[in-house]
């Protein structure tokens, strides 16, 4: 399967290529799709009602490059 990156196109949001795949900052992601203000206190509203996402938080943010 190919995916093309197509979302967001103009929005602002801070990307890269690694190793052939679309790294997305997800403060980015979230202040475009809900139009927050505050994304990052949005994130962390998000994670206070969700146990499960809070926990694996480490692996979705986790940046591709060290």
């Amino acid at each position: 399967m190919e995916n093309k990156v197509a979302l967001f196109r103009g929005s602002g949001i801070r990307k890269t290529l690694h190793n052939n795949e679309w790294w997305f900052v997800i403060d980015d992601v979230v202040g475009v799709l809900t139009d927050s203000a505050d994304p990052s206190g949005y994130i962390k509203d998000m994670r206070r009602h969700d146990k499960e996402l809070s926990k694996g938080w480490g692996q979705i943010t986790t940046p591709p490059f060290g």
